[in-house]
């Protein structure tokens, strides 16, 4: 009972989980898979198929006519004047009421199909059919029964070409996340024997040039001016303004 509890159909989407046992390229060898795990008294409540890489087909059974409407419409109201008639047949006692409602059943029916077709407008005349196909159907089952059931498939005729080895894909196992590859660092040249080791550079320092000066000459501390390369803008650095004279150190005029 718990083990059904468990493989209950959840009610919101949820991954699948469990051991790819089996992968196939068509459902009917999937079904035919999980159909001899069944007879072979499997518990298959621990087996599921997923299907992957959905595609949705649409394929084009016949071109679409008036007439071709017009007869789908007839068949249509016929079977639901058929379904009348008998209620009628059968409250009523009266044969004549099943012919009755089957013609009419089949006028309406044939009325109503040419009209909606006249409003459409051409824009669909053609029949299809869809459905969901994948391209390839896996068979899940829970780790504690994996092996159990690969075993049972490899005896299989038709079956054992589909079925994985011992390390089979996971599904909806926590694993660990994987880092991506950085870049490489450059390989170091490893000294020979009897050879030098050459000394560390040290890392280049940021270059700076005088420091800022006020409007009266004294320079302003705290605010450097870098100094422009010569490959990149192709100019010098232009020189510090002169130190204006203060006036202290103008000459007093005679009295």
């Amino acid at each position: 009972m718990s083990m059904t509890r468990q493989n209950a159909v959840p009610k919101v989407p949820t991954p699948p989980r469990g051991d790819e046992i089996a992968s196939y390229a068509t459902y009917i060898e999937a079904q035919k898979a999980v159909d001899y795990l069944s007879d072979h008294k499997f518990r298959v409540e621990n087996v599921m198929i997923v299907g992957t890489d959905l595609k949705m087909v649409e394929r084009v059974t016949g071109r679409l006519t008036y007439g071709r409407v017009a007869l789908a419409g007839l068949a249509a109201g016929a079977w639901f004047g058929l379904f009348v008639g008998l209620l009628l047949m059968i409250f009523s006692q009266q044969s004549g009421a099943l012919f009755a409602a089957i013609g009419l059943g089949a006028g309406f029916g044939m009325l109503f199909s040419v009209l909606s077709y006249a409003l459409t407008g051409g824009k669909r005349d053609f029949t299809s059919s869809s459905q969901i196909v994948a391209s390839a159907y896996s068979i899940l089952c829970a780790p504690e029964r994996a092996g159990e059931a690969r075993q049972m498939l490899q005896q299989m005729p038709d079956g054992a070409a589909g079925v994985r080895g011992n390390a089979g894909s996971a599904w909806g196992t926590p694993g660990q996340a994987q880092v991506p590859p950085g870049p490489q660092a450059a390989p170091q040249a490893v000294p020979q024997p009897g050879q030098a080791q050459p000394p560390a550079q040290p890392a280049p320092e940021p270059r700076y040039g005088a420091p800022l000066r006020t409007p009266t000459g004294e320079p302003r501390y705290g605010a450097m001016r870098p100094v422009a390369e010569p490959e990149q803008t192709g100019q010098q650095a232009p020189p510090a303004p002169p130190a204006s004279t203060t006036d202290e150190n103008r000459p007093t005029p005679p009295a």
